[in-house]
């Protein structure tokens, strides 16, 4: 069974920094690009990033780029996301996913 399981959301003040991490089993995670979403309330699912297979090459929504970092490890068969300088827009559930499956998420909230 495919499973994505995301951790480390959390309340955070703006301008703080958050990693977030998605242990994967059930595939094999070495081929496969990995990708996280979030969902602000009210609002519709966004890409925020993607790393591919190798993980040499990344990219990020314009939302995100120069406060985000997406990487993994193929042998912890893990994906992370790192979230410096947080604003009160990042709040969303973020997800992560592949072509397979995506996670159940994990809530981040930016407030003072």
């Amino acid at each position: 069974e495919v499973q994505l399981v995301e951790s480390g959301g959390g309340w955070v003040q703006p301008g703080g920094s958050l990693r977030l991490s998605c242990a994967a089993s059930g595939f094999t995670f070495s081929r496969f690009a990995m990708k996280w979403f979030r969902q602000a309330p009210g609002k519709g699912l966004e890409w925020v990033s993607s790393i591919f297979s190798g993980g040499g090459s990344t990219s990020y929504a314009n939302s995100v780029r120069g406060r985000f970092t997406i990487s993994r490890d193929n042998d912890k068969n893990t994906v992370y996301l790192q979230m410096n300088s947080l604003k009160p827009e990042d709040t969303a559930v973020y997800y992560c996913a592949n072509d397979l499956a995506r996670g159940q998420g994990t809530q981040v909230t930016v407030s003072s």
